[in-house]
């Protein structure tokens, strides 16, 4: 079997995952207790009475750190979301070296003829 025709159909299949992923993210989520600016708070004497937990999206906009606080709901979409963009960047990383690979045989093919 020709060697392209394997790497064309492992290509293909690669597709077929990113087409499937749906919405993507980037970013980081976090759940987190807080302390509050009050000196008189619980929060500020005992670390075991600290506010929260709260759900934290963080992600970079044009060069800057921007952090979101999310309801459970909005983390658990979050959640899928940034799941799938690492699932997306790890797609891509196997399509390129492919890529790469396929490549080589089709440039060595084509100095050969």
């Amino acid at each position: 079997m020709d060697p392209i025709h394997d790497y064309e159909r492992r290509y293909r299949e690669l597709t077929e995952q990113v087409g499937a992923l749906g919405f993507v993210s980037e970013g980081t989520l976090v759940h987190r207790y807080t302390t509050c600016g009050k000196p008189t708070c619980r929060c500020q004497t005992d670390p075991d009475q600290r506010h929260g937990p709260y759900w934290q999206w963080t992600r970079k906009v044009d060069g800057k750190t921007v952090t979101r606080r999310l309801s459970p709901a909005e983390a658990t979409l979050y959640e899928n979301w940034i799941s799938n963009g690492r699932r997306l960047e790890e797609l891509v990383r196997q399509m390129r070296n492919l890529s790469r690979e396929a490549g080589e045989i089709l440039l060595r093919d084509a100095r050969d003829s």
